[in-house]
């Protein structure tokens, strides 16, 4: 091959992804030419309304996928955290990328953190994960929608629409905007999402030439995590239309502990599980903690919530 086409969507941020990893190809195959082909998303597109009511984070990568079908590109570069978590038939990830800071990030321009909001004050995130978080931890807060990218979210937030907003710290630091963050979340306070700070590569299933070039860039210790995170989320059918919390972490002796939540949006119900198993067992990891969480009632609680998401 003498040449590769990244599918990326346009947001400063995915541009940012998909040169990083377009960098990191030229580096290992000096022979290789690499483009980028940039798209807008249905997921970009549709702003005045949450994700959890169009559709789910699948609509950041549909027309990215829809590329890769055709020949138009060879590989996506996602955030991994907005890959659904079972891919169409004829598409596989390639690689995963070493992690960026997986927390949730505080922003505010007058406040230092959640605990110094006064009551009443409002927060922005598009997230029914962080927002439940915040309810169960801070019910004298207000939570409200915060959709569009990363600069438009800190347009609103300094139009002083919000008093602060939750981003991904990854996001931040990625754009040199860590200035912005006035304190990262400790997981107990807000645990990520299955993903979170991680890139992920999508191919077509039969591009073996694709996935060999790509294969150097896979970095097992984020993968082994991600991959109990996603496996986690699966058995739980999860999405973005449920606050559902999955993050791993690796210890110095190689054993993988995996932590995981579902809750109610307004925080009234939070179920909390967590095991730890050896590095090769991520995929059942992430099972035998989806199953803590059903023998607590997550899948009636989640049930609830895409009742009531549909009304």
């Amino acid at each position: 091959m003498k040449k590769l086409v990244i599918a990326s969507r346009e947001s400063r941020l995915a541009l940012w992804q998909a040169e990083h990893i377009k960098a990191r190809l030229e580096a290992l195959h000096p022979e290789l030419t690499v483009e980028i082909l940039g798209m807008t998303t249905q997921g970009d597109q549709i702003l005045d309304k949450t994700l959890s009511k169009i559709g789910g984070k699948g609509l950041f990568v549909k027309e990215l996928e829809t590329a890769l079908a055709d020949g138009r590109a060879d590989l996506a570069v996602h955030s991994i955290k907005d890959v659904p978590m079972t891919l169409p038939d004829g598409f596989a990830l390639a690689a995963i990328s070493e992690r960026e800071d997986p927390r949730d990030a505080f922003v505010s321009n007058r406040y230092a953190s959640l605990a110094e909001l006064p009551a009443g004050a409002v927060v922005g995130t598009s997230s029914l994960r962080r927002e439940a978080q915040i309810r169960a931890l801070y019910p004298q807060l207000t939570v409200k929608p915060l959709r569009g990218n990363v600069q438009t979210r800190l347009a609103k937030l300094d139009n002083g629409d919000y008093d602060a907003i939750i981003l991904a710290a990854a996001g931040l630091k990625r754009l040199e905007l860590a200035e912005r963050i006035r304190a990262e979340l400790d997981p107990a306070e807000s645990l990520p999402a299955a993903g979170q700070g991680a890139l992920g590569i999508e191919i077509r299933a039969d591009r073996a030439d694709v996935a060999a070039l790509l294969a150097p860039l896979n970095h097992p210790d984020t993968a082994a995590c991600v991959t109990a995170e996603r496996a986690l989320a699966r058995e739980l059918g999860g999405s973005c239309q449920v606050p559902l919390g999955a993050f791993a972490t690796l210890s110095d002796d190689r054993a993988l502990t995996l932590r995981a939540l579902v809750a109610h949006p307004d925080g009234s119900v939070v179920l909390r599980a967590e095991a730890i198993a050896p590095l090769n067992y991520a995929d059942a990891l992430g099972r035998v903690v989806a199953k803590k969480l059903v023998d607590q009632g997550a899948l009636p609680l989640i049930a609830a919530v895409l009742a009531e998401g549909e009304r």
